[in-house]
C-alpha cells in the first residue's frame, strides 16, 4: 500500500482522519509484513487487531490467521472493513477500551497513541502469546525504560512484571498519512512469570501507583499521602524516589507493607 493508495481508500471509506482518535494510517507494505511476520502466527492462531482502520495488516493477518478479530471504534473504517472482509473475521463495533475482548493467542495492532495506555494495560490482563504492538516512538521508550531514565514509569515496571518487552524497529513518521508529528516503534510483548516475589499482586499494583503518581516525592512520603503506611513502620526504601527503585524493589516495599495487614484497598 502506497501513499496513493491510501488517499484513495481515505476518500473510498469516506474517512476524514481523525486527530482526536490519532488516525494516522501506515502506508509501508514492507513495514506491514514485517510486523505480521514478528507475529510468529501459526495454523489455528487466533488473532485480535484494535483499530483495523483502512487494513493494511488486516488484509496479511486474515491470510494467516486460523481466525481474526477486529475492534474497531469508527463507522466509516467499520463499514470499509466489513465490506473488504465480510464473514472472513469477526469485526466488532465498539471502543476496545470498553468492549471485551475476544479470546487469542497473539495481538497484533497499531494503536494510536490516545489509547495506548489502557489498552496495553488492558492486554495484560488476558492470556496470550505474544503481542505485536506499533506505537508512537516516545510510547514505546516508556514501555522498555530502564531505572532512573525519565520514561521510566508505571507503565514500565506493570509489563516487566508481566513480560518481556523489547523494540524491534523504528518506523519514521514518513511512513504514514496524514504524516504524524513524531517517529513510530513495533513493540514485541511476550508474557512471562515474574521474575521476584509479590505477596499481593493489588498491592503491588497499588504502591506502583501511588509512588509514581507522586515520583518527584520520596516513596515514603508518597505511600502515606495514599494511604498505604503509618508512621513508625519499618518498610524499605522509603527515603528513595520510586524513580530510583527497580520493579523487584518496588515489589520488596509493597510485600513489606502486606505484612502489616495491609491490602491492595489500604
Amino acid at each position: 500500500m502506497s501513499r496513493g493508495e491510501t488517499g484513495r481508500l481515505i476518500a473510498e471509506a469516506g474517512v476524514a482522519p481523525k486527530k482526536s482518535r490519532g488516525q494516522n494510517f501506515l502506508t509501508d507494505g514492507r513495514v506491514a509484513d514485517r510486523q505480521v511476520g514478528f507475529a510468529g502466527i501459526l495454523p489455528g492462531d487466533r488473532v485480535l487487531e484494535v483499530g483495523p482502520g483502512l487494513g493494511i495488516l488486516t488484509s496479511r493477518l486474515v491470510e494467516r490467521a486460523g481466525s481474526l478479530a477486529c475492534i474497531e471504534i469508527d463507522d466509516a473504517l467499520a463499514d470499509h472493513i466489513e465490506r473488504e472482509y465480510g464473514g472472513r473475521l469477526l469485526l466488532i463495533r465498539g471502543d476496545a477500551v470498553r468492549v471485551p475482548f475476544p479470546p487469542f493467542d497473539l495481538f497484533v495492532s497499531n494503536l494510536p497513541y490516545s489509547v495506548s495506555t489502557p489498552i496495553i494495560f488492558k492486554l495484560l490482563e488476558h492470556g496470550f502469546r505474544k503481542a505485536v504492538v506499533m506505537v508512537q516512538r516516545e510510547f514505546a521508550d516508556r514501555m522498555t525504560a530502564d531505572v532512573g531514565s525519565p520514561d521510566y514509569s508505571r507503565l514500565t515496571v506493570n509489563l516487566f512484571y508481566r513480560a518481556e518487552c523489547r523494540v524491534l524497529e523504528r518506523v519514521p513518521r514518513s511512513r504514514f498519512k496524514p504524516r504524524p508529528k513524531v517517529d513510530s516503534a513495533i513493540v514485541e510483548i511476550v508474557p512471562r512469570p515474574a521474575p521476584f516475589e509479590v505477596v499481593d499482586e493489588g498491592l503491588f499494583f497499588k504502591v506502583t501507583e501511588a509512588t509514581f503518581n507522586h515520583r518527584r516525592k520520596k516513596v515514603g512520603t508518597s505511600l502515606r499521602t495514599a494511604g498505604l503506611i503509618k508512621e513508625g513502620w519499618d518498610v524499605p526504601f522509603l527515603e528513595s524516589r520510586v524513580e530510583d527503585l527497580r520493579p523487584a524493589e518496588i515489589a520488596d516495599v509493597a510485600n513489606s507493607i502486606h505484612s502489616f495487614g495491609v491490602g491492595p484497598e489500604g
